[in-house]
């Protein structure tokens, strides 16, 4: 491990070296839009720039999840180790997606999550070949589609069920934020409440109900339901919309939440008390009130001492990162749910996220990639291969 240590700020500056066919691949693939579940021109841009910069394969599975490789020396005795991002964006064609780039920034829609991760990852070939790695396993370079909101990481799941054979570890990559390193995810539910008023006259209200306060009663009982400290669980109400105007009564609102816990059971459990208050309230108001899963996640967990965390915590603080952990909602718990070592790492720092002004700082993206080929290489060495 001392080997992979002393290497990080040499690989730091090569990498800067490289800044230009980085920021060109994240600026490509980056302008191609992607919203959940249509993917496919950014699937075909990203196989381009893989085959540009000379990865040994590159094809797409049967659900088009792109897919490069990059042979290693074992000859395939080694299991692989993958590196994957999410493809899709929040944004949908009716965005602009021309970029901005500035001397160390570059903003536009999607920029931050996720696609400067993809266009880190089209750029792994090149910059391997420009610093002289080589590795016993394959590097699996993945991009996964329908993996946001109503995609619940369908992508992933689709690639790692239909995997033949071992994987030796994965490195899922986010552009926010340098320092994050998730190694662990809570079980949950995503979920929406939706109300729709009848306007036909089949219905007689005995007062009008107003979809918007409807939804104000169904978060008054959630609120009022008492949730364990142990296991963790907490429900979070992050959206809620409704209606067309201000002097006009709401007819139809959603309210979006997510049920978040270290039990699965616990998660279950909760998400059958909110349909039982869903289904009294609709029944009392006599109102379509309709509760639906948006995605789900197992927990799944490794532990601190694992040897993956402790030399990922290594390499970041020999970068002069801080490590910050917390539970991740990416596609880790995939992984970890099926007893594959794995770690989620932020590329770099910057501002307004999921906004169409999301913005990248360039300068941090370097100690961002050194990171990640730090954590391959150690992966490599073996510090996944346990008995």
């Amino acid at each position: 491990m001392d080997r992979i240590l002393k290497k990080l700020p040499y690989f730091v500056d090569q990498i800067k070296g490289a800044k230009e066919t980085v920021i060109s691949n994240i600026v490509l693939i980056g302008q191609t839009p992607a919203p959940t579940f249509h993917e496919n021109g950014r699937v075909d841009i990203f196989l381009e720039r893989l085959s540009s910069a000379q990865a040994d394969q590159c094809t797409t599975d049967d659900d088009n999840n792109p897919v490069g490789i990059i042979k290693g020396t074992a000859g395939g005795r080694k299991a692989p180790i993958f590196t994957l991002a999410h493809l899709d964006t929040t944004f949908g064609f009716d965005v602009d997606h021309n970029y901005t780039i500035r001397k160390n920034s570059i903003t536009g829609p999607g920029i931050m999550d996720n696609s400067v991760s993809i266009g880190v990852l089209a750029s792994l070939p090149f910059l391997l070949r420009k610093l002289g790695l080589t590795f016993e396993s394959d590097i699996v370079i993945a991009g996964v589609r329908e993996s946001i909101g109503q995609g619940n990481l369908k992508g992933m799941r689709h690639l790692i069920n239909k995997w033949e054979g071992p994987i030796r570890g994965g490195v899922i990559l986010e552009g926010e934020k340098l320092g994050r390193l998730n190694y662990y995810s809570e079980g949950i539910i995503r979920g929406e409440v939706i109300c729709a008023i009848s306007t036909t006259d089949q219905l007689t209200y005995r007062y009008k109900p107003n979809a918007i306060l409807i939804l104000n009663e169904v978060i008054n009982e959630i609120l009022k339901m008492r949730l364990p400290h142990r296991p963790r669980s907490r429900v979070i109400i992050g959206k809620i919309s409704g209606g067309i105007k201000h002097g006009q009564i709401a007819m139809d609102a959603r309210l979006g939440f997510e049920i978040q816990s270290d039990s699965d059971e616990m998660v279950r459990q909760i998400f059958e008390e909110i349909q039982d208050i869903v289904d009294g309230i609709g029944h009392e108001h006599s109102v379509d009130l309709k509760l639906n899963i948006i995605s789900n996640q197992n927990a799944s967990t490794l532990k601190y001492s694992h040897p993956l965390v402790k030399n990922t915590v290594a390499i970041m603080k020999r970068l002069g990162l801080k490590p910050v952990s917390e539970s991740s909602t990416s596609e880790l718990s995939i992984f970890l749910s099926k007893k594959i070592p794995a770690v989620t790492l932020g590329l770099t720092s910057g501002k307004n996220s999921h906004l169409e002004t999301a913005t990248i700082k360039i300068e941090p993206l370097f100690m961002g990639i050194a990171q990640v080929l730090g954590v391959l290489m150690a992966i490599d060495s073996g510090v996944c291969d346990e008995s």
